[in-house]
């Protein structure tokens, strides 16, 4: 064996192979994730691999549609709803063709009622991922949970289309397709992202410059959080013998309330952000006698925590604030998120106010005390070929 193959052989042995679910990011539509997606499935197939695409949207795009190259395509399935037909991608199609890798675009998206078993597409990415298949996929930032109600303010638009943080995370590479504001703006100008008469609307509305600039920091900003954990898990696993610091817990206060949800939301950013963990707790009446039935603005925030990674913890006690920092103590939680109260001050003075009852007790035992302002959801609907729109 020649010297030249011995060290392409151990060059190719060194390189760890990309991943079993590997996921393009962008800040909003048209930055080139489609296309980067196309590409690194083109460049596996060019490599011997059985790469095939499950599903792709070139949103009538020549330049995207031309990337499809030679690259196999699963046929989609056809269903017809409510008076139209649609296209989707085939899941069991996928399963049955059984590929190294498959290629399948826009993991938020909401499968068509009666074209398979699941209701969202990232459903259909665990399947495949638990069979043994890897996934390629793409997503915006303002689709993950989490994020979508700060999108909303910034954008005024309402964001349809959700996938859970937890989901994004079992990605093996987030890898973020970046764009400035004013390339992404001249692009829709020369027409490679919407159609010409839709992109005055799109130019004024939500990718108007201010919007896509807050929308690129926060993509930024969740993939720079994304290669720090990385960095922590790696000097966990190889630096054991290194002195760390206790690690944040974030407790955040949840009831039925309006506005709940957003400061659910905001205490997962602000867990992420610290590298922490989050922990949602509800206080149950202890008068209450016999089972309590959960409304629905309760599983509704119960699904919420699960969907940006924290746990649900429900206590019982008559004094909602006592009961919250004594959980607090328990769970070791390092800060306290809560919600401002919308009551009125003569409620307040007659009954106590509980965030002020909280802030003293939690004062007390060294916790810090966050108390985060209820929004009422502002976001209108979004127009016709808007971000977050249905198709």
């Amino acid at each position: 064996m020649t010297e030249e193959a011995v060290v392409d052989r151990e060059s190719a042995e060194a390189v760890r192979p990309a991943g079993r679910f590997r996921l393009y990011l962008g800040s909003a539509a048209g930055v080139g994730k489609t296309c980067a997606m196309l590409d690194e499935g083109y460049r596996r197939h060019r490599r011997g691999t059985d790469a095939v695409i499950g599903f792709v949207e070139t949103h009538g795009r020549a330049h995207t549609a031309e990337l499809v190259r030679d690259l196999p395509v699963v046929p989609r399935k056809v269903v017809e709803y409510r008076g139209a037909v649609f296209e989707e991608m085939d899941l069991d199609a996928v399963l049955a063709r059984r590929p190294e890798v498959v290629l399948i675009d826009e993991l938020a998206h909401t499968n068509v009622p009666g074209s398979g078993r699941y209701e969202k597409r990232w459903e259909d990415v665990l399947e495949l991922l638990d069979a043994g298949i890897a996934v390629i996929s793409t997503v915006n930032i303002q689709h993950l949970e989490s994020l979508a109600d700060a999108v909303e303010r910034i954008t005024g638009v309402a964001i349809r289309e959700r996938v859970p943080d937890w989901v994004v995370r079992k990605a093996d590479q987030v890898e973020l397709i970046d764009s400035s504001a004013d390339q992404l703006r001249r692009r829709m100008l020369h027409g490679n992202v919407y159609p010409a008469d839709k992109v005055p609307t799109a130019l004024t509305g939500f990718f108007r410059t201010e919007n896509l600039v807050a929308l690129r920091e926060l993509a930024l900003r969740f993939v720079a959080d994304e290669t720090e954990e990385e960095l922590l898990r790696f000097l966990d696993t190889h630096r054991q013998g290194s002195v760390w610091d206790t690690t944040e817990r974030i407790l955040v206060a949840v009831t039925g309330a309006p506005g709940s949800d957003g400061v659910v939301r905001r205490a997962a950013r602000m867990a992420r952000r610290a590298k922490g963990e989050l922990l949602a707790v509800h206080v149950r009446d202890v008068e209450q006698e016999g089972p309590v039935a959960e409304g629905d603005a309760l599983a509704s925030l119960r699904r919420l925590v699960a969907d940006v990674g924290g746990e649900w913890l429900e206590v019982e006690g008559d004094d909602p604030a006592q009961a919250v920092v004594e959980e607090a103590l328990r769970q070791q939680a390092t800060q306290i998120v809560v919600g401002a109260t919308r009551r009125s001050r003569f409620d307040e003075w007659r009954r106590g106010s509980v965030v002020n009852k909280m802030l003293r007790s939690a004062a007390a035992e060294g916790i810090d005390l966050h108390v985060i302002a209820r929004r009422d959801d502002v976001a209108r609907e979004p127009a016709p070929g808007e971000p977050g729109a249905e198709e």
